[in-house]
């Protein structure tokens, strides 16, 4: 890859229900090469669960409301959602963005539905239930890091053979 093309994603959670699960999410991000943290309506306190202090480590991002959130989304980057949803393409063949921002929701809510209705697109996993917010996010992390990044041109995968 072309040393000034930009390859970054962040990571982060809507409404998180319990702020223990934030800490282990965090301590994933720094692991897997995060550009940035953020957190959308509840907001983060120190953790146990954040071993490394990734939140000091890497950048940390807090909003109010989805708008505001929304409204500060990096350029050129995709939004995606991590939903439990008919619509949602299964996370085995999703092919990730180069540049990306991946929201989760809490685990008794899910994402809200402005999130859904905004997202670039949506990604399950083929679970029968939920999966714990910070399970869910290092999965997501791991299989970018082993699948790597696809070009995306006005919203389809670029063909790269």
């Amino acid at each position: 890859m072309d040393s000034l093309e930009n390859n970054f994603f962040g990571i982060g959670i809507e409404n998180g229900k319990t702020p223990e699960n934030l800490g282990v999410l965090w301590r994933s991000a720094q692991n897997f090469g995060a550009s940035f943290i953020f957190t959308i309506g509840n907001r983060y306190a120190k953790q146990a669960s954040d071993t490394h202090n990734a939140v000091n480590s890497i950048p940390y991002f807090h909003y109010k409301t989805f708008d505001e959130f929304y409204k500060h989304l990096p350029k050129g980057a995709m939004l995606i959602g991590i939903e439990l949803s008919p619509e949602a393409t299964l996370l085995s063949d999703f092919q990730h963005p180069r540049n990306a921002v991946y929201l989760l929701g809490a685990e008794d809510h899910g994402l809200s539905k402005k999130a859904v209705d905004k997202s670039h697109h949506l990604v399950k996993f083929e679970t029968p239930r939920s999966l714990n917010v910070s399970v869910a996010g290092s999965i997501v992390m791991y299989d970018r890091s082993v699948k790597g990044t696809t070009i995306y041109i006005d919203g389809a995968p670029k063909n790269t053979s």
